[in-house]
């Protein structure tokens, strides 16, 4: 595990969403108490794969990801991330430090890459300068011509319309908006936005809520598959 060395010091508590991926499971559990002591809401993943499912399916505002994971790596994971479009801030936490590494890791995407051993403080610290970026770059999701926004719970049309959400509404079309090339099964989504509900269908109750009130090209369906984010 890497030498963590805790900084005393008070923090302000966050509701933001946040994914560890790092198959060092005492650090991984060190970390997640830490962050869910301070009011983060943190899933784990402990290889590649698992991590990729989990932020393609899943709004988080950070991923914090180690380079040396099984099944897929670190890197390759962050770059099929931002191939799909999703742009969730990164922090790269691992024990490859040199300049090489660093420049590769950012060119992959991240943004933002510290080393291990590391100081906890200077973690948290950069956690929440991205929460920060990632509630800023939030405020907005653009849909095609449109956009949702997200502290008023609205769509506007390119004509400037504001069409008001439900909550249940404006909690689908976020994930769909928030991995706009990933097509989301009706499981997926049930899961994510509709836990409470006995079955599937309820999801494409809200779908035909979202046409209706925005339009039919919101929402694109995949035949076979589920949903995706379509256009203004």
């Amino acid at each position: 595990m890497g030498d963590v060395r805790s900084t005393a010091e008070s923090r302000s508590s966050h509701d933001f969403r946040l994914l560890l991926v790092d198959d060092d499971r005492e650090l991984v559990e060190l970390l997640a108490t830490v962050l869910r002591g301070e009011g983060y809401v943190v899933d784990v993943a402990r290889d590649g794969q698992r991590g990729l499912h989990l932020a393609l399916t899943h709004p988080y505002d950070v991923v914090v990801i180690d380079r040396g994971l099984p099944v897929i790596d670190g890197l390759d994971l962050l770059s099929r991330l931002r191939s799909r479009s999703v742009r969730t801030q990164a922090l790269v936490l691992t024990a490859m430090g040199s300049v090489h590494d660093r420049i590769e890791g950012l060119d992959a995407g991240a943004d933002d890459y510290l080393t291990k051993p590391f100081d906890l403080g200077e973690l948290t610290a950069r956690l929440r300068a991205l929460c920060r970026r990632a509630a800023e770059l939030a405020a907005v999701l653009r849909i095609g011509a449109g956009r949702l926004e997200l502290e008023q719970h609205q769509v506007v049309l390119p004509d400037g319309e504001r069409i008001p959400l439900t909550a249940r509404e404006f909690a689908l079309l976020r994930v769909l908006a928030t991995h706009p090339e990933t097509v989301h099964t009706r499981a997926a989504l049930r899961r994510t936005v509709f836990q409470d509900a006995p079955s599937t269908s309820i999801v494409d109750t809200y779908v035909h809520y979202l046409r209706s009130k925005v339009g039919r090209s919101v929402v694109q369906t995949v035949q076979g598959v589920g949903y995706r984010l379509g256009a203004l």
